[in-house]
Formats: structure tokens, sequence, C-alpha cells
């Protein structure tokens, strides 16, 4: 392990056998794969307020989802800030908390625990319906370009950290 002060998390989130929703869990699989220092990685099927212990103690980290607006072509990698989804933050029941809504209540928690920085990759899907180990063609494509997008959120991270400790 190394400094701490850049320590990141990469979770993927989803489910492996509902079609596209698998894509989140891919790309942390192959963030995985890529052995990086200072990169931890998790793969898991939850939401809402269970994703603060996930988060909590790190530096950065990145969130990757299946995300199904039909505003873009399935397999569009978007990346996103908590900010983003400010308008889709609501008082509702501690079981309908969005990721959002749970990130903004583990900063009024214990702010000093959340990280820094928090982005969301997030990749358009077509079917998150069906039962299915396989993802639609588009979405399985999609999970090279979105390691790509991951890996260039760890590239920012690292750059500012980098810089810090020249100083």
């Amino acid at each position: 392990m190394g400094d701490l002060s850049c320590k990141v998390v990469v979770i993927g989130l989803g489910s492996p056998i509902m079609c596209d929703d698998a894509v989140g869990l891919k790309v942390s699989e192959a963030i995985e794969a890529l052995g990086l220092p200072d990169v931890d990685t998790l793969q898991e099927a939850v939401g809402g307020l269970d994703i603060i212990p996930m988060v909590s103690g790190y530096r950065f980290a990145i969130i990757v989802d299946a995300i199904q607006t039909k505003d873009h072509e399935p397999g569009t990698v978007l990346i996103f800030d908590p900010e983003s989804f400010d308008r889709t933050i609501a008082d509702v029941p501690a079981h309908d908390v969005n990721l959002a809504t749970a990130i903004r209540i583990g900063r009024q928690m214990d702010n000093g625990m959340m990280p820094e920085i928090i982005k969301f990759v997030a990749i358009e899907v077509e079917d998150l319906q069906t039962v299915s180990e396989t993802m639609t063609p588009k979405v399985a494509a999609a999970v090279g370009p979105a390691t790509n997008a991951v890996l260039h959120l760890l590239a920012e991270f690292r750059g500012p950290a980098e810089s810090r400790r020249m100083s």
C-alpha cells in the first residue's frame, strides 16, 4: 500500500445476471486486472446508503454504473460529478435513496471520511430487464472506452497529488 493521501476506490455497481446492468462490474474488473498501485476495486450490487462505507476513508472515488436515460445511444460513456445530480436529491425513505443523496448524507454525517472528489462513469444501456449473463453488443463494446474513462480520471487525480507532493 502506498501513501493513503492518493488512495482511490473504483466501485463497479450492477447485477451480473441482468443483461446490461453488469457493465459497471465489468469495468471495475478490467481496472482490477491492471493491478494499479493505490487503487482498490469493488464490484457490488448495492445502491443508496450502502455506498457510504464503501467510499469512506478514500481520497478519491469513481463509481461506475449503468444508466438508462434514452438520451444517448447505448454504449455512450458519460462522466458526472455528484453535483450533476443535485436536482435528483430528495427527502425519501432510506431504501429509496439514490447515490447523489447518499453522498450528500455521507458528507453531512462525517465529511472528513468522505472522498475529496467523487466521479461517476455511467454507461448508457439498452436492456436492464432481461435476465441474462450476456450484455447487448453496444454495451459490451463500451467496456473498453469506459475503462479508459476511469484511467483518465485516475490520471487526473494523480496529477494534482504528484505536484502537491513535489512542492
